[in-house]
């Protein structure tokens, strides 16, 4: 690990996501989380301060550098979160293991997405939801004209982020449905800011 992804690259993503817009979003998903609770990518702990008591939280984030802030901003709350540094692409649980799943901003990120999805299928108990949050492929042809122009930069300089991934069919490809979607532009420059925002099921 360089410089860069060791201690810029960290500080940097945990100030661009905490913008007003992706806040909003996080204040109205996140508590719709319920029992015990997987997030993948907790990243630095931003989705936290809006989940309900009711809940038990475990996160898994490949970043141990964005989990320093998660486990602050845990101790600051009184959250008692098991912290993992981890992959979504292998996740240390027993099948059907818990009642939600959360992912915000995080798909766009994970190497292999399809074995991701694989995964968080097998740790969610039958009935269980993903609660979801992602930025990916505009519907504007112009738009993605930019994404897949800008895409092999921006990959490299936002830690494996992609502009253009096709968030709905990554999910209908690994056998989910969506209970609940919401799709949009949200506040930001177009060519990163079409997000993806509900609830997916098992189809």
């Amino acid at each position: 690990m360089g410089l860069y992804e060791k201690y810029i690259l960290p500080k940097c993503l945990n100030l661009a996501m905490k913008a007003p817009a992706m806040t909003k979003l996080r204040s109205k998903l996140v508590p719709l989380a319920e029992g015990r609770v997987l997030e993948v990518g907790i990243g630095s702990g931003l989705n936290l301060p809006f989940y309900t008591d009711a809940v038990h939280v475990t996160g898994i984030d490949p970043s141990a550098e964005l989990q320093v802030y998660a486990q602050d901003i845990a101790g600051t709350l009184g959250m008692d979160v098991e912290f993992l540094t981890q992959g979504g692409e292998s996740i240390p649980a027993d099948d059907n293991s818990f009642d939600s799943v959360v992912m915000t901003w995080t798909l766009c990120t994970i190497p292999e997405p399809d074995s991701a999805l694989a995964e968080i299928r097998r740790v969610l108990k039958p009935g269980g939801k993903v609660i979801f949050a992602e930025h990916g492929e505009a519907p504007d042809k112009s738009v993605r004209k930019w994404q897949n122009r800008i895409n092999p930069i921006w990959n490299v300089i936002g830690g494996g982020c992609n502009l253009n991934r096709q968030i709905e069919q990554l999910y209908e490809g690994n056998g989910f449905a969506f209970a609940d979607m919401e799709k949009g532009y949200i506040p930001g420059p177009r060519w990163a800011t079409y997000n993806y925002r509900g609830i997916a099921t098992f189809a």
